[in-house]
């Protein structure tokens, strides 16, 4: 089997993280979000992904290379000369996703956290004959997204409705798909949506079908989401009692520790972090729903909650960094200062306190 990820674009909605990395080698709960997918997909048999990308194809693919290996997985590159929308990408990468076989196969948004239960999706689609199938997860504000109004015995999908101001339904889209191969007959070369222009016509001909999601679902696109992805990550961890959750006198809720990572003395840590590589966690340190990314030093009595602190980068002495402070790569915070809601571009050294959130150039 094979599988697509919509890549895209300049993840402009994640700087100043993306500023050094493109967005799906951004560490998610201490590897990078594209790789949860990756492994995720390899476990039920794919083969060969393609990445539709239309930036930093040589980041992308100089990084993956390794992982090609590691897994025993092909892993190429679609490269868009311009922005496609969601539909445009399969039709450009026909020919890496089409063989004699006739298998199906997956297309998913590199921004999708979940448990990605790709082996029910395959029996599903083989079960109702459709051409295609969707995930679909149940949302308590329907009206911010577009909704999926679906048969609830059968699954088969009868149309969409576009942010609904009435309640039609409370499933959205989860930017999850398996596709039979003569779906991209229907896609021309072009900038084009799967939502809003291939799905409707595939559902008016009664060949659409869609899933509701166990489990959780988040797109981490943005640092709001992203922190509260982590928590509902590290939960599902927590469900399967996964042997990758810390334990120890203090950690309090769900917290993962990189192996390489040193802790001192009197911390506090959590509930909901992730601490990667390399971290040095100085005596007497406060941590809670944050993520501490590969090589940071986090100094002693600082304190970090709501936010996330980019590799390389220090938090002082005596610190309190929250409200979604995202520090990009290389920050130093100085002792005693205060960050609320600052977003830091890399590279820079913070000498004074960020009383509200701005953008610190």
């Amino acid at each position: 089997m094979k599988a697509l990820i919509l890549v895209g674009g300049f993840g402009t909605r994640l700087r100043p993280l993306t500023l050094s990395v493109p967005k799906p080698l951004v560490d998610f709960a201490n590897k990078p979000m594209i790789l949860h997918q990756i492994e995720a997909l390899k476990a039920v048999g794919v083969t060969e992904v393609v990445l539709a990308i239309n930036y930093q194809p040589e980041v992308m693919l100089n990084f993956l290379k390794e992982f090609e290996t590691k897994l025993g997985i092909k892993i190429t590159c679609s490269q868009e000369t311009e922005p496609l929308g969601t539909a445009g990408p399969l039709a450009l990468a026909r020919d890496k996703l089409v063989d004699d076989t006739g298998e199906p196969f997956f297309v998913l948004n590199s921004d999708v956290i979940s448990e990605y239960p790709f082996k029910e999706m395959i029996e599903f689609h083989k079960s109702h004959g459709g051409e295609a199938s969707l995930m679909v997860t149940k949302v308590d504000e329907p009206s911010k997204y577009g909704v999926v109004v679906m048969e609830e015995s059968t699954g088969r999908v009868e149309r969409f409705v576009e942010k609904p101001k009435l309640f039609v339904g409370n499933k959205i889209n989860a930017g999850i798909y398996l596709l039979d191969p003569c779906v991209l007959e229907r896609i021309q070369l072009r900038p084009t949506s799967i939502e809003k222009e291939v799905f409707p016509n595939i559902a008016a001909e009664k060949k659409l079908y869609a899933m509701v999601l166990p489990g959780f679902w988040m797109d981490v696109g943005q640092p709001r989401d992203y922190i509260t992805g982590l928590r509902l990550y590290l939960d599902s961890l927590k469900k399967r009692s996964s042997p990758k959750l810390a334990l120890g006198s203090y950690i309090v809720g769900n917290v993962i520790v990189d192996k390489t990572a040193k802790i001192g003395e009197g911390c506090l840590i959590g509930p909901d972090v992730a601490i990667g590589p390399g971290c040095v966690i100085e005596s007497g340190v406060r941590l809670s729903r944050c993520t501490v990314m590969r090589g940071v030093r986090v100094k002693k009595h600082a304190c970090v909650s709501g936010s996330i602190i980019g590799w390389h980068s220090t938090v002082g002495q005596w610190a309190r960094v929250e409200n979604m402070t995202i520090l990009g790569e290389d920050v130093h915070v100085c002792d005693e200062i205060y960050s609320n809601g600052g977003v830091v571009l890399p590279h820079k050294e913070i000498k004074s306190s960020i009383l509200k959130p701005e953008i610190v150039m």
